[in-house]
């Protein structure tokens, strides 16, 4: 069940928001909850604490009185919820643009000066929101979540390229196919951790074993699919041969 957070500090707007979700939600047979409906971005966060749920987050920009706007309440939801959906339901139509800023991959932008539309949007992204957690679903996507500075991310491992070590004391850095990352960790927990999915073929590199399109073995080098080069161990030419052999059979 999706937990559903509202953040509002106009106390008319934010029961007449909630009381139009749990209807939306009851009539649709959505499977969320309303967990939280406050004028206080701290009690959000505070809840988010205890939650780790993927979320969806109705967010007013200016909050008044408040410690922080939506915009930064955003950047702290991301922190915490990397994959939450963020929605923003505010007067300051103008100011759209500043989720892109802000780096908060907002699902929509609401105003709502008009209630009518305001309501029409609200249902929007209810029906939005669920399509898309049932598509992800019938994937079944796996992921990789790794915690990198103060951001929890969740990185599909179907865009996972490899894994190698970095400059400095347990560093790795993640190769995937959009983006590089670097995180604290070792190769040996991630190589127990992953599984079968990667092949440890060099004591530097992890490397995804559907992303290895050919084996070099001049240079004792993998060559992927996105024609990166990774190099491997004398010791696992023989492991890599006979893998390859097994997957021109299929």
């Amino acid at each position: 069940m999706l937990p559903v957070y509202i953040c509002e500090d106009d106390e008319q707007i934010r029961k007449a928001e909630r009381l139009y979700l749990e209807k939306q939600i009851l009539i649709e047979d959505y499977d969320m909850e309303i967990v939280l409906c406050t004028g206080s971005p701290e009690a959000l966060l505070d809840c988010l604490e205890k939650d780790s749920r993927q979320g969806v987050y109705f967010l007013d920009v200016e909050l008044k009185g408040a410690s922080m706007d939506g915009f930064r309440l955003g950047q702290e939801i991301r922190k915490r919820d990397a994959r939450g959906f963020l929605i923003y339901v505010t007067a300051f139509a103008d100011l759209a643009f500043e989720t892109f800023r802000y780096h908060l991959e907002a699902l929509d932008y609401i105003c709502k000066e008009n209630p009518e539309r305001m309501y029409q949007g609200l249902s929007r992204c209810l029906k939005s929101i669920v399509a898309r957690v049932e598509r992800e679903r019938g994937e079944q996507q796996e992921y990789f979540t790794v915690k990198t500075l103060d951001v929890v991310r969740h990185i599909p491992l179907d865009e996972i390229l490899y894994f190698t070590t970095a400059e400095g004391t347990h560093r790795i850095a993640l190769h995937a196919l959009q983006e590089r990352l670097e995180f604290i960790g070792s190769m040996q927990e991630l190589e127990k951790r992953l599984g079968e999915h990667f092949i440890r073929v060099h004591r530097a590199f992890l490397v995804r074993a559907d992303q290895i399109a050919q084996i070099d073995r001049k240079s004792h080098e993998l060559i992927l699919k996105n024609d990166e080069r990774c190099p491997y161990s004398r010791n696992m030419r023989k492991r890599l041969l006979e893998g390859a052999a097994v997957q021109a059979q299929n």
